[in-house]
């Protein structure tokens, strides 16, 4: 008994396949599902995997911050005396109507 059917519907079944697929197919249709599970076993493998390798980190101790001498591209701190544009980002005294760079008008 295979998934609650008996040998006459297994029987059945495999005569409708035949009928519509043709016993030519029958060997490019079994090649293509043996393909189809064994790259979803190998999924479930390499899931299964990368789920074991990662382990949360327990303490941050041993991480080590390193700041480049051009911090060109790190967020600059906002602070009391400056106001950022909206239009262009740049960055603007806190008096200043207009931003410096691309003369948008401030808020």
């Amino acid at each position: 008994m295979f998934l609650g059917m008996g040998i006459p519907e297994l029987v059945i079944i495999v005569v409708i396949v035949l009928i519509i697929f043709g016993p030519k197919n029958l060997p490019k249709i079994g090649s293509a599902l043996g393909k189809t599970v064994k790259n979803v076993r190998e999924g479930m493998e390499e899931g299964k995997d990368e789920k074991d390798a990662e382990s949360p980190i327990e303490s941050h101790d041993d991480v080590e911050v390193i700041e480049d001498e051009d911090d060109a591209d790190a967020p600059e701190q906002a602070s009391s005396d400056s106001v950022f544009c909206s239009k262009c980002g740049a960055k603007n005294a806190a008096d200043a109507e207009f931003c410096s760079k691309c003369g948008n008008k401030l808020n």
